[in-house]
């Protein structure tokens, strides 16, 4: 059987095990289709992406390995070592918010971060190493949690590979990036390792000078159902940040679209992590068992007014953040098969302690000029949930959830008006609905409440750190609501379809903005889209893969200032055409399509929209070594990478001006990367 796709059938069972062994997949693998999903997933808007499909992403950064789930778009405004910007489902998502990623049960998301709420920084991540991702869009899972409202996106590392990996790149923009990777046998088990350096520049005048360091350790033994691994990974990163510039200065020829205006911008980064994971499983029930410490630093220097609040020192800020992350989740699961009716009951719990030191401080230079303000958190939460999948016929089954979450924030900050401590709760129940297949077809009705926390400094603070105005507190926990109807398809012959519509309501648009060390509570949300995604496999060395989504955020409640949501994706397009076992040639062609934000709240200023074609092909010399080409953005457009509009003062302006504020595409640029596998 060839392993044309490694898509799971056990991945979405209720014991949610992850592959261990490559026999497996070759298993599950259908000779010239995909595996078929029908019966598997609770909603259309879920699925499983395999190795195979990742690795024939051309991806110009890590993050953008998550634009293999449909509707998602993976942006950059700054250097590449930092977070990057999310877009899924009407939600501008910053660099995280409402947006659950994790590794290995381990999560990716920091929650009250100096910068961003739920920073997401995936510049760890090795994808060679990613045997496959499962994902789920909209609050209809009960063990998801926090951060999950628009999605969820759950990746996992292989515990072995079927080869060892050598492989060095060379691209144009001083790209350049080496790799080592394998997993011997062990004692008992297998041993892998991954080690991974990466330089980048980028197009930039004043270059990225991106300069990062990876490795993976991981020993483990047994199978994905039945064993565990015990896991040490290090990440370290530095560059020059090449922020979003103004238009204005461009149109006036005093700026290259490709140059920045405060050259000391940039950052240091790293991740340290030791972690483990325990899978049993028998004919009766299952046990999961995983714990990690997760310690992580950040120091970054931004300047994005330039020279409006400072005339003679400039704006530029940094906002370090130190914090050991450490948690521990434990789930059971027991089947039945009671009265023809076949139930899985699992209940489960995670919970997760943050440590955090963080600040905002004035600088010039990254020198610190003033402390804007500082503090220290600690951040605690428990969530509980009870989920009950039941198949009550061949043509139609239930799950249904229920989930308790306790938040405690404390923070000691240097105003004891911010300082104290809080507290929050919340309890989102779900449910979906499942109906046939009938010809091949499946029928969803998902309904369920989600959540996402705001950062505990906003729990607390009272007195507005720049200004030193009173302020009022904000709550902990911000309440969503979704509903949706959806299919899937199989009917005609090589093609799978899903089709989707959805309302997500938001309580408020909570969002700490660590730039000015304030908390500002939007005005409640909803959000109304629909999404549509088809694989079609033409041949068995040839598919096509196309998915589409449009949504209208709006603002709830009369404002005259306008109720659209500033920065919110609306329409959002991929097509790509994948080939593979050509002779000794494969490749991929991919056209993205990202469409237009509004950037202030009457719709006055919106972004243009943009559009990029990445392709790859590779040639196999033999079967342990290839050779293989990228290209990003083929056609050269002259498009933005992300668009803002707010109020701004180059050296030299009488006054601050407002305008669109930019971070251009990369330019046309190729990579040639050599892999040899033994």
């Amino acid at each position: 059987m060839k392993p044309r796709l490694l898509v799971s059938l056990v991945s979405v069972l209720f014991v949610q095990t992850s592959f261990a062994d490559d026999s497996v997949l070759h298993r599950v693998a259908i000779d010239g289709s995909k595996a078929s999903q029908l019966g598997l997933l609770d909603a259309a808007n879920a699925g499983v992406v395999g190795q195979r499909k990742l690795e024939s992403m051309t991806t110009y950064r890590p993050g953008e390995l998550l634009e293999a789930i449909p509707g998602l778009i993976v942006s950059q405004h700054s250097g590449e070592g930092k977070a990057n910007q999310f877009y899924l489902r009407g939600f501008n998502l910053d660099h995280g918010t409402d947006l659950r990623t994790s590794l290995d049960d381990m999560p990716v998301n920091q929650r009250s971060h100096a910068h961003g709420q739920g920073w997401t920084d995936l510049n760890f991540l090795i994808p060679e190493l990613t045997a496959r991702m499962e994902y789920k869009k909209g609050p209809y899972s009960a063990s998801t949690g926090d951060f999950s409202a628009a999605g969820s996106a759950a990746m996992i590392y292989a515990n072995r590979l079927a080869q060892s990996i050598a492989s060095l790149s060379l691209g144009q923009n001083g790209y350049r990036r080496a790799l080592l990777a394998g997993s011997p046998e062990f004692l008992d088990g297998n041993l892998l390792y991954a080690v991974e350096t990466t330089t980048n520049d980028g197009p930039f005048i004043h270059p990225d000078q991106f300069r990062k360091l990876n490795a993976v350790l991981r020993y483990a033994e047994g199978f994905a159902n039945n064993g565990f691994n015990l896991s040490a990974m290090l990440y370290r990163g530095k560059w020059n940040s090449t922020d979003q510039i103004p238009l204005r200065a461009v149109e006036l020829g005093q700026l290259d679209r490709f140059d920045t205006i405060d050259r000391s911008d940039g950052g240091e980064s790293h991740r340290y992590s030791v972690s483990g994971s325990w899978r049993r499983t028998n004919n009766d029930d299952a046990s999961r068992l995983s714990a990690y410490v997760i310690q992580s630093g950040l120091d970054l220097y931004s300047n994005f007014t330039y020279f409006m609040d400072d005339p003679v020192n400039g704006d530029q800020f940094s906002q370090p953040d130190r914090r050991v992350t450490s948690g521990f989740n434990a789930s059971h699961t027991w089947h039945s098969h009671l009265n023809g009716k076949n139930t899985d009951v699992t209940i489960g719990t995670q919970l997760q302690n943050d440590n955090i030191f963080n600040g905002l401080h004035k600088t010039k230079a990254r020198r610190q000029l003033s402390t804007v303000r500082e503090d220290h958190i600690v951040e605690t939460s428990g969530g509980f949930y009870l989920d009950v999948s039941t198949r009550w016929t061949d043509f139609f089954r239930t799950n249904l959830g229920l989930r308790h979450d306790q938040y405690q924030f404390q923070v000691d900050g240097d105003r004891t008006e911010n300082s104290g401590k809080a507290s929050d709760h919340i309890t989102s129940p779900t449910a979906s609905f499942i109906f046939g297949p009938w010809n091949k077809t499946e029928f969803y009705f998902n309904v369920g409440n989600g959540f996402h926390s705001n950062d505990a400094r906003a729990t607390l603070t009272t007195l507005d750190p720049q200004t030193l105005e009173a302020t009022g507190r904000s709550p902990g926990l911000v309440r969503a609501q979704g509903r949706e109807l959806g299919l899937r398809t199989e009917f005609l012959p090589r093609l799978q379809s899903t089709f989707s519509v959805y309302q997500l309501n938001f309580d408020s648009e909570l969002s700490f903005v660590g730039d000015a060390g304030t908390t500002e509570a939007g005005r409640p949300s909803r959000r109304v889209g629909i999404e549509t995604s088809h694989s079609y496999q033409a041949a068995d060395w040839f598919s096509i893969d196309f998915d589409a989504a449009y949504a209208k955020a709006r603002s709830r409640g009369g404002d005259s200032a306008g109720n659209f949501v500033v920065g919110a994706v609306e329409g959002v397009a991929q097509l790509s055409f994948n080939f593979d076992k050509l002779g000794p040639w494969s490749g991929a062609l991919r056209w993205r399509y990202f469409g237009p934000r509004a950037l202030l709240e009457d719709n006055s200023v919106r972004s243009k929209a943009s559009s990029t074609v990445n392709g790859r092909i590779a040639y196999k010399f033999s079967s342990s070594l290839k050779l293989e080409v990228e290209g990003f953005n083929l056609t050269n457009r002259r498009d933005s990478a992300i668009d803002y509009f707010y109020a701004s003062q180059l050296k030299g302006e009488a006054s601050p001006q407002e305008d669109i504020h930019f971070h251009p595409l990369e330019s046309r640029s190729f990579r040639v990367m050599l892999v040899k596998t033994f």
